[in-house]
C-alpha cells in the first residue's frame, strides 16, 4: 500500500472513534442530568443506554441504575442492580448497596433477610453508620416482636368471670375512676388467674393511677 493510501485510510478510521467518544460523553452527560433533576424513570433509561449501547461495565454505574430504579418505584430492577453492586471491589460502595438492598427487603417485610443485608453492609464497611443504625433498630424490633408473640402465645383464655370483671372495669374507666377499675382487676386476678389475659390493661391502669397520685 502506498503512503498516500495508508494516510487516507487512517483519516477514515479516526473520525469514527472520535464520533463514538463524543456520543458516549453526551450519553453520560444526559444520564447525569436526568438523575440530578430527579427524573428517575428517564435516568434509568439513560443509564441503560450506557450499558446496552456502549457496553460500559462499572459497579458505580450499577449503583446509579439501582438508585434510579429504586426512586422510580421499579423495586425488582433496583434489587437486581444493588445485588450486582455488592460484588464491587470498592468496599464502601458494596456496603451502601447491601444497606439499600436491606431497605428494600425491610419494606417488603422480609425482616430476617433485611437484617442479613445490613449485617453484610457492616462487614464490608464497619464505618457505615446508616447500616449500623438500620441493623440495630431492626434487630431490636425483631427481638421485641418475638417476645410479644411468645407472650401472646402463653396468654390464658379469659374465663366468663374474667370477661365480666373487665367489662366492669371498662365502665369505671369511662367514669374516670381509674383507681377503682384497677382494684376490680387486681381483686379479680387474685380469684381467677385467667384475668392475666388483660395484663396490658391492668398495667395501663397502674400507670394512670400512679400519675394521678403524683
Amino acid at each position: 500500500m502506498s503512503w498516500s493510501k495508508w494516510i487516507f485510510g487512517l483519516f477514515l478510521i479516526i473520525p469514527s472513534s472520535w464520533t463514538r467518544v463524543s456520543r458516549l460523553n453526551s450519553a453520560i452527560e444526559k444520564a447525569e442530568t436526568s438523575y440530578a433533576e430527579a427524573k428517575y424513570p428517564e435516568s434509568a433509561e439513560d443509564h441503560l443506554v450506557l450499558v446496552n449501547d456502549f457496553q460500559l461495565k462499572s459497579s458505580y454505574l450499577d449503583f446509579d441504575l439501582a438508585l434510579s430504579h429504586h426512586y422510580a418505584d421499579k423495586l425488582e430492577e433496583a434489587a437486581t442492580y444493588y445485588d450486582q453492586t455488592t460484588q464491587s471491589e470498592d468496599k464502601v460502595l458494596a456496603s451502601f448497596a447491601y444497606n439499600q438492598g436491606g431497605v428494600l427487603l425491610g419494606n417488603k417485610q422480609e425482616y430476617q433477610a433485611a437484617l442479613s443485608k445490613f449485617q453484610s453492609a457492616l462487614i464490608k464497611d464497619p464505618g457505615n453508620e446508616q447500616a449500623r443504625y438500620n441493623y440495630e433498630l431492626l434487630a431490636r424490633w425483631l427481638k421485641r416482636d418475638e417476645e410479644r408473640k411468645e407472650k401472646e402465645k402463653n396468654k390464658p383464655e379469659p374465663s366468663e368471670f374474667a370477661k365480666r370483671k373487665k367489662a366492669e372495669a371498662d365502665r369505671l374507666v369511662e367514669q374516670f375512676r381509674f383507681a377503682d377499675a384497677l382494684k376490680v382487676m387486681n381483686d379479680a386476678l387474685a380469684q381467677d388467674e385467667t384475668v392475666a389475659a388483660y395484663q396490658d390493661f391492668i398495667n395501663s391502669l397502674k400507670d394512670v393511677v400512679e400519675i394521678n397520685e403524683k
